[in-house]
């Protein structure tokens, strides 16, 4: 039996976005837009990165997508930009994009006749399914699913492999100035559990709350990350002058890949296990 060219796998091209949009377009995408770094990711992922058009702001990877056109970002959408870019597929993240915008995206979509589809991802299976979806839409369905399974496959085998580790008390600053943290919903929240990691802030009801100093003191964490540029020098140095926590006492202030662990795309397993290898060398000095 001949084997049908991905690009015909799949003859629906439907699916129901993260706002619970019902989308359908009467054939294969062929002029996707992307607003948000991740779907740019997750659009190469998928088997459709050829089809992308246009991007929105901060968007890097994979290179190719540093030569096309720029069309805003979540706060200042190009809406004549897209226009003139006559897409037949747009990518959108739901919460990062005020609701203004969103309305005026969709006004823009009824004119034209293009599709927007809401993305919210806020955990490994919501990347994996978001792939499958975008390969539905982009008739890349074949691609997209082994890619999902892939992502998948990795995310089980690095939670197997540190199930059984000793558990290590993680802080993770997400900002100095007010004091912020995750609560335990984050995705980031979900890589520190997955390596093992126990945080101290896990039943907040904020998404990132803010707290104290001497909450962070009471908890007494083995580790701290800071999710800085690389270095976290300065997001870190009020801590040294706090040795009566363990992480100081043992010098276990470090960077954590911020910019890879929060984009939400393809890559995230494999930011996840950068991560689990500094919470793994922490749990050894105890």
């Amino acid at each position: 039996m001949l084997a049908l060219p991905a690009a015909v796998f799949c003859q629906d091209f439907r699916a129901i976005d993260d706002a619970g949009h019902a989308l359908r377009l009467p054939q294969a995408a062929q002029r996707i837009v992307s607003l948000a770094p991740n779907l740019a990711e997750l659009v190469y992922a998928a088997g459709a990165g050829a089809r992308l058009i246009g991007v929105g702001r901060f968007s890097d990877y994979p290179a190719a997508v540093q030569k096309l056109p720029v069309l805003g970002d979540a706060f200042a959408l190009n809406l004549e930009a897209i226009a003139a870019l006559k897409p037949d597929l747009v990518l959108l993240w739901q919460s990062g994009t005020p609701e203004r915008q969103r309305d005026a995206l969709r006004a823009l979509a009824q004119r034209q006749g293009f599709a927007v589809f809401e993305s919210e991802v806020r955990s490994v299976a919501d990347i994996a399914s978001t792939l499958e979806r975008i390969g539905q839409l982009a008739g890349t369905q074949r691609s997209a699913q082994a890619a999902a399974g892939s992502l998948l496959r990795d995310w089980q085998a690095l939670q197997t492999r540190y199930a059984q580790a000793k558990p290590v008390r993680v802080f993770y600053q997400v900002w100095d100035a007010p004091l912020m943290t995750f609560n335990g919903q984050h995705i980031i929240s979900q890589a520190i559990r997955a390596c093992g990691g126990v945080q101290g802030f896990d039943t907040m009801s904020a998404l990132t709350p803010s707290i104290s100093r001497e909450a962070v003191l009471a908890f007494n964490p083995q580790l701290i990350l800071a999710g800085g540029d690389g270095t976290a020098s300065k997001e870190l140095a009020a801590w040294r002058a706090l040795p009566q926590i363990d992480a100081v006492q043992h010098q276990q202030l470090q960077a954590a890949n911020a910019a890879l662990l929060s984009r939400m795309g393809p890559r995230f397993v494999q930011a996840a296990s950068a991560l689990c290898q500094q919470i793994d060398a922490t749990r050894s000095r105890w």
